[in-house]
């Protein structure tokens, strides 16, 4: 039979990408903030320590009540089993790759480099605050852009009142830096433009 008609099973062809984290390019580092490096072990050590071996217990009653394959408990279970495994597996490999950067220490204040939260407007002057994080520590709500994202790049290395254009899907927008800070520095004041 030809392998285009198998069924893989759950383990098979995992990557990085579907496991939270956007993949890092290729030959890249893993940068990460020390808070996000923190997070990550925390997510680890509660899957490892508390949430698998909850399952487990509830696998093992499951598979003593007879029949599994109309076994609910036990069908959930070992699902969810291996979603943690799968989870951990990511997390131990990420965190083994990872290069804690501090943005604390940052010597150049007046640029913009990982770990920067940066305010910045648009051509119309809209202001928009991002804070420049790891692939892991992404959140787009919280304003969390990974350091290989489009608009990242394009800021690195910028200093306030630079100007950038940016390629967007509706063209090409320019933004100027309007504030850059790191944490430890005092509150930003608000500008007058």
């Amino acid at each position: 039979m030809s392998k285009a008609f198998t069924k893989e099973t759950d383990d098979q062809g995992t990557d990085d990408a579907g496991e939270g984290g956007a993949p890092l390019p290729s030959g890249a580092k893993n940068y990460m903030t020390p808070g996000g490096f923190a997070a990550m072990q925390d997510e680890l050590k509660k899957l490892a320590r508390d949430e698998r071996p909850k399952v487990v217990e509830v696998v093992s009653w499951a598979a003593g009540n007879g029949d599994r394959s109309e076994n609910g408990d036990y069908i959930y279970g070992k699902q969810r089993l291996r979603e943690i495994d799968r989870r951990i597996r990511y997390l131990t490999k990420r965190l083994e790759i990872a290069q804690v950067v501090d943005p604390a220490q940052q010597k150049r204040r007046d640029q913009i480099f990982f770990g920067a939260t940066v305010t910045y407007a648009n051509e119309s002057g809209v202001e928009n605050t991002i804070t420049i994080v790891g692939v892991d520590e992404t959140d787009s709500d919280a304003g969390k852009v990974s350091w290989v994202s489009p608009i990242a790049r394009a800021i690195l290395k910028a200093q306030e009142g630079d100007t950038i254009d940016i390629a967007t899907p509706g063209g090409v927008e320019t933004i100027e830096i309007v504030a850059i800070r790191y944490p430890g520095d005092a509150p930003a004041t608000s500008a007058t433009h």
